[in-house]
């Protein structure tokens, strides 16, 4: 075991040198990666959600703690933004694999002259590397064709995640295949990291974290514990990884959602609107919640969005945006997303967040629509569809609401949301044609105040709602008289896709004819008619050709 361990700790060592930019290895006789400056990492941060106590929760990415425990050392600057945005190259991943095999001293004192056609372009101090891996093909980086060995151009996770399995004792060809790289690791928990193209130094940091925390083989605990052990961490730093992940997976329609370290799904329970402890006895056996007191989370997520609150039996609960998470009991499997939309109040946590969900008032015992933060979102009875009569001290009392980008749960679809301009030129966005407004008196996420004020403004059930009063008022047919060289309506309002009859009354020809030339009929005679049918909504003036100068009408179509 004691053998192992030392293979371990250089392993440690190794993939600070992967992380380490060339130039380090380029200079003569300077000083190497072991000078950089690590960054600082993300202080720990606790959270406070409405109607729960406090608890403290500490909170790091993964580039913060790798850069915080010494095994991402970053450039001359530190592990900046800029740095972790730099691809990670070939050699590094060679030199990595050679400290991995304890061939690294014997590589780079090698004296050997036939090397790769491109050798000249990777730094004087490493080059011997190249021609000794020219001369030992069995080492697996034997080229990219031509005589090209490549040096500086970028890894693939493919080969990133062998390193990382053999710093964890498996070994190429006995235990797994090099083609099954990626799903072998995956099967060990290996797998932050997998699906980036081209490999960053941020994605580096995410495999170099998970594989800290994964456990050897034939080993009892994590690696970071076993170097702790040997002296190659210092424990407290290793401490620092016993935390619990948060991750980023990629669902089929191309959006992302929470899972754990395990790529276990996370949820939220929408009735937790009104009570963050709604979760209680069976339901908690069906939805474990997700506690920890230490956070390592994607690059990627916000720190300031996640916090933890106690639970009334005094349980620890992670939250997302205020949003309590849980486990679904019957997801087998990473990846797993089966409790989404369970009873529609149960839901994937997408990321970035809903910009529209869903809460459940147990009192009103509706569903109900919220923003992304819980507060309520309210409908005017008086607006007609596509338009808002709501303005000056209405909207003091009433702002409102507007989403750049609709995201939304299962539960709810996206194209029922669109948006108007309103009259000063602000954005609203609507539900299913109608706009959405907020109520001045809701001071935190549960508050349905705005319920029923003035018997005209409620809350938007997505389940039920159809259409607001106004709405139903306005025809789907009407009818204009052409008598006495007069339309008999100089104004009508209808619904999209409604008729419109014109009829002439008089001994005299008439006609009508949209002044944006969205309709012309033909010149009618008396006794006859003529309909015509629109579908978009908007405001058509017309007249009558004949008669233009005192027969004019307005239609206003919502």
């Amino acid at each position: 075991m004691g053998k192992r361990l030392k293979e371990l700790a250089a392993a440690l060592l190794l993939a600070g040198a992967i992380a380490a930019p060339l130039g380090a290895y380029a200079a003569e006789g300077g000083g190497g990666a072991g000078s950089a400056t690590p960054a600082a990492t993300t202080e720990p941060t606790a959270t406070a959600p409405a109607k729960a106590a406090s608890a403290e929760l500490q909170i790091y990415r993964a580039s913060d703690l790798a850069a915080r425990i010494g095994v991402l050392l970053g450039d001359g600057q530190g592990v900046t933004e800029a740095y972790l945005a730099k691809r990670t190259t070939r050699l590094q991943g060679a030199i990595l694999t050679l400290r991995l095999l304890g061939k690294e001293k014997e590589a780079l004192a090698f004296e050997g002259q036939d090397t790769f056609a491109d050798a000249s372009s990777a730094g004087t101090a490493v080059r011997p590397v190249l021609a000794y891996l020219k001369q030992h093909p069995e080492m697996g980086w034997s080229g990219t064709g031509g005589g090209n060995f490549s040096p500086n151009a970028p890894i693939t996770a493919q080969q990133v995640y062998k390193v990382m399995l053999e710093s964890l004792s498996y070994r190429t060809g006995t235990d797994f295949a090099y083609h099954d790289t990626l799903s072998f690791a995956a099967s060990k928990g290996l797998s932050r990291a997998a699906a980036a193209q081209p490999f960053t130094n941020r994605d580096l940091a995410a495999a170099l974290i998970e594989t800290l925390q994964a456990v050897p083989k034939d080993g009892t605990k994590p690696l970071s514990g076993a170097l702790a052990d040997r002296g190659a961490i210092a424990a407290d730093k290793a401490s620092l990884l016993a935390g619990s992940r948060i991750d980023l997976r990629k669902a089929a329609d191309g959006s992302f959602y929470l899972t754990d370290g395990k790529g276990m799904t996370l949820y939220l329970f929408t009735k937790d609107m009104a009570d963050l402890n709604s979760c209680t006895g069976a339901c908690l056996q069906n939805w474990p919640v997700f506690g920890a007191d230490r956070l390592l989370l994607a690059d990627g997520l916000d720190g300031k969005d996640f916090g933890a609150f106690v639970r009334s039996d005094g349980t620890k609960q992670i939250t997302y945006q205020g949003w309590p998470l849980y486990y679904w009991a019957k997801d087998a499997k990473p990846g797993d997303t089966t409790g989404d939309g369970v009873g529609k109040v149960w839901y994937t946590v997408k990321i970035p967040f809903f910009s529209v969900a869903i809460g459940t008032d147990p009192t009103l015992n509706i569903n109900y629509l919220v923003d992304g933060k819980g507060m309520s979102l309210y409908y005017f009875d008086k607006d007609p569809k596509g338009a808002s009569v709501c303005s000056g001290d209405c909207l003091v009392k009433w702002p409102a609401f507007h989403a750049d980008q609709v995201i939304v749960p299962s539960g709810l679809s996206a194209a029922d949301f669109g948006e108007i301009i309103r009259p000063d030129g602000a954005k609203q966005t609507t539900y299913k044609g109608y706009p959405l407004y907020y109520w001045y008196q809701d001071a935190a996420r549960g508050d349905t105040k705005g319920q029923g004020v003035g018997d005209v403004w409620f809350l938007v059930d997505p389940a039920a709602f159809a259409e607001t009063a106004a709405e139903k008022a306005v025809p789907d047919h009407a009818t204009i008289e052409m008598k006495n060289y007069a339309f008999s309506a100089s104004e009508i309002t209808v619904k999209a896709g409604s008729t419109v009859t014109f009829v002439n009354r008089d001994d005299d020809f008439h006609n009508a004819v949209a002044v944006n030339g969205e309709f012309r009929t033909p010149l009618i005679s008396q006794g006859e008619s003529v309909t015509i049918q629109l579908d978009q909504p908007g405001t058509y003036e017309f007249y009558c050709e004949p008669h233009k100068t005192h027969m004019k009408g307005k239609i206003i179509v919502q």
